[in-house]
C-alpha cells in the first residue's frame, strides 16, 4: 500500500500485539497515525512499556505491524536499509575493531559480500581506500580526527557515542533513529552531545527522531515533540495500549541557545507534557489528545472509540 509522497514517513493505523508467557495477545501500540516531513527533529517522551522503541523499530523495518502501513517516501517498509540509521544507548561498536575499522565494516558489508571478496579482492582493495577517506571526514566532522586507530574501549563514553552516530551518519540515511542515546552518559556530556546532535542535523538536513526519558531533553532539541502514553482514557473499558496523546510544535529558534533550558516556556512546555501523558493519576479523554501539530492526524473518529 502507497502512501503521500511527499512525507518521508507515514505510518497509518499501526497497531502493534504480542503474545504473553500465558499465550494471550496483549496490545502494546493502538492505533498509530504518524506523519513526517524531511528535516524535522522530532523528540518522542512516553512512561516505561508505552511501546517507544517498538516504533522505533517498526520504522526501521526490523519489525513489522500486526495491523496498518509503515511506509518511507510512499513505499511499505519491509526490512532495514541504509536510508534509516539507528544509534541506541549502548554504543554498537566491535570491541576487537579499531573506531576507523568500525566505521568501515558496515560500508563494506553492504558492498561486497563473501563471494565478491573472493572473486574481486583488487576492488575490494580500491573501494576500502575509498571507505578509509569517507570514514576519516566523518571522524573529523565528530571530533575524532586523531582517534580513529584506537579501540572503543580507548575512549570516554560520549566519544564512543559521537563513533556511533559516525558509524550511522556514513550511510548518509534521509532518517537517523536514537533511541535515548544520551541516557548513559555524565550531564556535563550529554549535554555537549545535545549541542553535537543539533550541529550534524543542521549540517545535513536529515531527519532525526529521537526518544529520551528527559523531558527537558526533549523540549530543548525538538522542533516538534509527541508524546506515547498508556495513560488515558476511552469510552470502553478495555486495555487498549499506547497511543499518540500529544503531538505539538516546539516554537522559537532552532536550534536553540543553551538559556533556553531555563526559561519559563521551557518549563511550561515540560509541565505539559508530564500532564499529558507521564501521570498515571491523570487520564485525559482521547477525545481532549492535543494533536495541534500540523501534520498530525487521527483515523478513528471519537465516534467510533465507542463502539
Amino acid at each position: 500500500m502507497k502512501k503521500e509522497k511527499d512525507y518521508l514517513l507515514h505510518l497509518e493505523d499501526v497497531h502493534m500485539r504480542y503474545r504473553n508467557h500465558k499465550g494471550k495477545m496483549f496490545t502494546v501500540l493502538n492505533d498509530i497515525d504518524f506523519k513526517v516531513k524531511a528535516g524535522e527533529f522530532i523528540t518522542i517522551v512516553g512512561p516505561s512499556g508505552s511501546g517507544k522503541s517498538t516504533l522505533l523499530r517498526l520504522i526501521l523495518g526490523s519489525e513489522q505491524p500486526t495491523e496498518g502501513t509503515v511506509c518511507f517516501a510512499g513505499e511499505n517498509i519491509r526490512c532495514p536499509d541504509r536510508n534509516r540509521g539507528i544509534v541506541f544507548q549502548k554504543y554498537s561498536l566491535f570491541p576487537h575493531l579499531t573506531v576507523l575499522q568500525n566505521l568501515i565494516f558496515g560500508l563494506e558489508a553492504e558492498e561486497f559480500t563473501l563471494t565478491r571478496r573472493i572473486l574481486y579482492p583488487f576492488k575490494l582493495r580500491r573501494k576500502r581506500k575509498d571507505f578509509i577517506e569517507q570514514a576519516r571526514e566523518y571522524l573529523e566532522r565528530v571530533g575524532l580526527g586523531d582517534d580513529g586507530d584506537k579501540y572503543p574501549q580507548q575512549l570516554s563514553g560520549g566519544m564512543r557515542q559521537r563513533v556511533a552516530i559516525a558509524q550511522s551518519l556514513i550511510t548518509k540515511p534521509s532518517i537517523l533513529l536514537m533511541d535515548e542515546p544520551f541516557g548513559a552518559l555524565d550531564d556535563s556530556t550529554r549535554q555537549d552531545m545535545q549541542l553535537f546532535i543539533l550541529e550534524q542535523w543542521e549540517k545535513t538536513d536529515m531527519t532525526v527522531i529521537f526518544i529520551t526519558h528527559d523531558l527537558g531533553e526533549a523540549i530543548f532539541l525538538a522542533t516538534r515533540s509527541i508524546v506515547l502514553s498508556q495513560y488515558y482514557i476511552t469510552d470502553r473499558e478495555i486495555d487498549e495500549g499506547a497511543k499518540i496523546v500529544t503531538d505539538i510544535e516546539v516554537p522559537g529558534d532552532h536550534p536553540r541557545p543553551s538559556e533556553f533550558k531555563y526559561c519559563e516556556e521551557m518549563n511550561r512546555f515540560i509541565a505539559k507534557l508530564r500532564h499529558d501523558g507521564l501521570d498515571p493519576d491523570h487520564r485525559q479523554h482521547i477525545k481532549n489528545f492535543d494533536l495541534s501539530f500540523r501534520d498530525s492526524f487521527r483515523t478513528v473518529t471519537d465516534e467510533e472509540w465507542k463502539k
